[in-house]
Parts: structure tokens; C-alpha cells; sequence
């Protein structure tokens, strides 16, 4: 496809990643998802209803993932969602899908950080875990920093050891698992599914989602992808067949093994269950933590290479300031927007000392921001996916939506439901929602001239 603008160097990213890599960046930055977040989910709908909004989830997920690659290797781009919906939608478009995927990634990491700060406690109880955070913060910041070709290489290592290690801690606690255990008070506040039960299944869609959240963050990864046409379909498919499968393996594992109950509101419910199994001083237990912490890294240093490449690509439009646009002049990463995203997540660990919301904990309220960004994203690029069938039937497509429209429409079904429900349960989190969007609106109103400028230097289409 032609390229609109010029690509000067200091807007252009280098193509270094192959289908291996992306793949691994594409389950790297959800895999932490699998280590923990998703048992708050218990709380609200119990280990049956939590297993059915997970079926429902999946199926959003698997059907918006077969859909997205069409965007994704159509038009190539760092910014993925925002570009999709700009050149669907314009200005305007770009700007909603822009900042809700900016909201997710930015919010996502201090979750994940505090997690790692848990893990860590089961070793050494009188660790802060909010200190641990901000470690976690200044070392992957610096590794991005360094190169893509490194991160990217580092992301696919801890990716795979953390992938065995799901493994391993399915194989180690299957002797101590029960059926009996996991249905055992399965549909929370009730004795069999009810009006109660439902109302627990919709409210613990955030948690479900948290197993999938950020895979499409390896869009935006497409500009520094050899043979993006070709890579970028088979990193998309094989992640989301890899991530469904290990979700509802140590889901189900999980909740088989004694009271799920102890779980359903800590940070570590893998380390927890395999204690319940094994015992406290088990080899098996300190070796779930130490090589657990791969997977909430290659999460957490995954969706930092994400939001870095939001930011840089937002600034590079301008949309947001260019001075975020900048690559460092030695390693060619997008430094400051590394820092940038950094510096908001620094602030969302330490927030719970000034704001509380809703009586649920720190991480919870964390995750759910970051789901709101992520569902709004979700369909407004089915939308975009939509229109631009219809407004530019000629354009170049290497890779086809299966079952087109069905596909696509399931997607964007699942997920006006799984929106409504968040917005239903989680009144206040949705009102900071919507004024973090307000205020990015009223900013983007007052920046014409800042994208005008933009535009000329600035790669459309890739």
C-alpha cells in the first residue's frame, strides 16, 4: 500500500520481529492475567458463575482476535487501534479508540507491579510490595529502553518459562484436585443459578476479560514486524488458542484443590492453591513463586513496550504533545513516552492513600479501569472493521475476517454487553472513566493545528 507522509528517522521504528517473536509478545503481555487478577471474579460469582462469564469472555476474545488481525495487517501501524478507527472515522474516531487503548495499557502495568510485589511477599513477609512496584518500574522502563530487539528476545524467554510453569503448577496440584471442590458453594450468594447468580456472573466480567486483556497490544508492534502480513496472523491465532487454553486449565485446577473461597480476593491465588496441595515448605511451592514471577514480568514489561508505542504514536500524530514522539538518539526507542507512562503508573500504585473507590481493593479497582479502556477500544475497532469493508471494499487485505460478518458481529455483541455490565457495576470507576476521557477530549478539541503538522510527517499507512 502506499505510504501517506514522508518516514523520516526520527519517526521511524526499525523492523527487527519475526512471527516468533510477536507471538511472544502477543501471550507475553496477557499471561500474567493467568497468575492472578482473574480469582476476584470469585467473589462476585462464585467458581461456576465465574466459569460461564469466562466462556462468554472467550468467545468475545476469540472472535474479536480472527476479526482484528484483518485491521492489523491491513494497515500496520504503532498505533494500531487509533489508526484502524482514524482512517475509518477520522479525527474523532482515532481519538476515542487512541485514548481508551491508552487507558488500558497505562493502567494495566501498576496492577501487574503490585502483583509482582505479592509474590514476592510469600517469600519474604515483611517486604513492601508497593516499594517492589516501583523497582519493577525503573528495571523494565530501562530494558525497553535499550531496544526492541532485546525486549523483544527477552519478552519471548519469560514468556516460555512462564507458560511451563502453568503447567507444572496444573500437574502439581491435579493429585489434590476435586470436582466436589470446585462446584462446592459454585454460584455466589445462592444454592443453584438464580437472579442473584446472574447478577454475580455479569459482575465479575472484568475479572474474565483480565485472562485476554492487552493481546491486541502486539499491533502495535506492527511497524517493527518483518513481513508484518504474514507474522502478525499467525502470532494472533496461536496466542489467543494458547491463552484460552491455559485460562480455563488454571481456573478449574485452581478452584479444585480446597476452599476457593481463600482465593477470591488476594493477589497470589496460584502460589495459595499449590500451598493447600503441597504444603508451605514444599520445593514445589518456592519454585511456583520464583518462576511465577516470569509471568507477571513478561506482562508487565510487554504492556510497557505497548503504552510506549500508544504514547509515541498518539505524539507522532498529534494528539498528544510531539515531545513524546521522540526516539532516543542511541537505541531508537521511544524513550519519553516509556517515562511518561511510567510516571501515571507510579501515581495509580500509590493512589489508594488518597482515593478509594467502591470498597473493593487497590488492584481490583486497577484492573477495572483498565477493562474499560480495553472494551471501548474493542468496539470501536469491530466498528471500524465494519466501515471500512463498506468505504474501501479495494483495500489491500492479506488476511480476511473468518465467517465475515458473523465473527466480527459476535465480537462487537459480546462486547456491548460485557460494557454495559461494567458500567452497571461499577458506577464510580466509569464516572473517572468518562472524566479522564472528558478531559482528553477537551484537549484534543484545542490541538488542531498540533495534528495538521503532524500529518505531514507522520506514516499513515505502512
Amino acid at each position: 500500500m502506499a505510504e501517506l507522509g514522508s518516514t523520516s528517522p526520527a519517526s521511524s521504528l526499525k523492523k527487527v520481529l519475526g512471527p516468533l517473536q510477536l507471538w511472544g509478545i502477543a501471550v507475553g503481555l496477557v499471561i500474567s492475567g493467568e497468575y492472578f487478577g482473574w480469582s476476584y471474579g470469585w467473589n462476585s460469582a462464585g467458581t461456576l458463575g465465574f466459569l460461564v462469564a469466562t466462556i462468554l469472555v472467550a468467545s468475545m476474545y476469540t472472535t474479536f482476535i480472527f476479526s482484528f488481525t484483518e485491521l492489523s495487517t491491513a494497515i500496520p501501524h504503532a498505533g494500531g487501534p487509533f489508526a484502524y478507527a482514524r482512517r475509518a472515522f477520522g479525527p474523532t474516531g482515532g481519538f476515542i479508540a487512541g485514548y481508551a487503548t491508552l487507558i488500558e495499557f497505562v493502567f494495566a502495568p501498576p496492577a501487574i507491579a503490585l502483583a509482582i510485589g505479592a509474590y514476592l511477599n510469600v517469600q519474604f513477609p515483611g517486604i513492601n510490595t508497593k516499594y517492589i512496584a516501583l523497582g519493577a518500574y525503573a528495571a523494565f522502563i530501562g530494558l525497553n529502553w535499550l531496544g526492541v530487539g532485546i525486549a523483544a528476545t527477552f519478552e519471548l524467554f519469560v514468556t516460555l518459562l512462564a507458560i511451563a510453569e502453568l503447567l507444572v503448577f496444573m500437574g502439581v496440584v491435579a493429585p489434590g484436585w476435586s470436582w466436589a471442590n470446585f462446584v462446592a458453594n459454585g454460584w455466589a450468594g445462592s444454592d443453584g443459578f438464580s437472579a442473584q447468580a446472574a447478577s454475580g456472573i455479569f459482575a465479575s466480567i472484568p475479572f474474565a476479560i483480565w485472562f485476554f486483556l492487552a493481546i491486541e497490544g502486539a499491533a502495535m508492534a506492527a511497524e517493527e514486524a518483518r513481513d508484518p502480513h504474514r507474522t502478525i496472523p499467525v502470532a494472533y491465532i496461536a496466542g489467543i488458542l494458547t491463552l484460552v487454553l491455559l485460562a480455563f486449565g488454571v481456573m478449574i485446577f485452581a478452584g479444585g484443590v480446597g476452599d476457593w473461597r481463600q482465593l477470591a480476593n488476594i493477589n497470589d491465588p496460584l502460589p495459595q492453591a499449590m500451598k493447600a496441595v503441597v504444603g508451605a515448605s514444599s520445593g514445589w511451592l518456592h519454585m511456583l513463586v520464583w518462576i511465577g514471577l516470569f509471568g507477571l514480568v513478561a506482562s508487565f514489561h510487554g504492556i510497557i513496550m505497548g503504552y510506549s508505542r500508544q504514547i509515541f504514536a498518539l505524539a507522532r500524530a498529534g494528539y498528544l504533545p510531539a515531545y513524546f514522539a521522540a526516539l532516543s538518539p542511541r537505541f531508537n526507542t521511544p524513550h519519553r513516552a516509556l517515562v511518561a507512562g511510567g510516571v501515571i503508573g507510579v501515581a495509580a500504585i500509590f493512589s489508594d492513600d488518597w482515593v478509594q473507590f467502591g470498597g473493593q481493593s487497590l488492584t481490583a479497582n486497577i484492573v477495572t479501569m483498565a477493562v474499560l479502556g480495553a472494551i471501548v477500544m474493542y468496539l470501536v475497532s469491530m466498528a471500524a472493521l465494519f466501515r471500512l469493508r463498506k468505504t474501501e471494499p479495494a483495500l489491500h487485505r492479506p488476511y480476511r475476517a473468518p465467517l465475515y460478518p458473523l465473527f466480527p458481529a459476535i465480537a462487537l455483541g459480546l462486547g456491548a454487553v460485557c460494557l454495559g455490565a461494567m458500567v452497571w457495576f461499577n458506577g464510580l470507576l466509569t464516572l473517572l472513566f468518562v472524566l479522564l476521557m472528558a478531559l482528553a477530549y477537551a484537549y484534543f478539541r484545542s490541538t488542531g493545528e498540533q495534528r495538521a503538522t503532524a500529518a505531514r510527517n507522520e506514516p499513515m499507512s505502512i
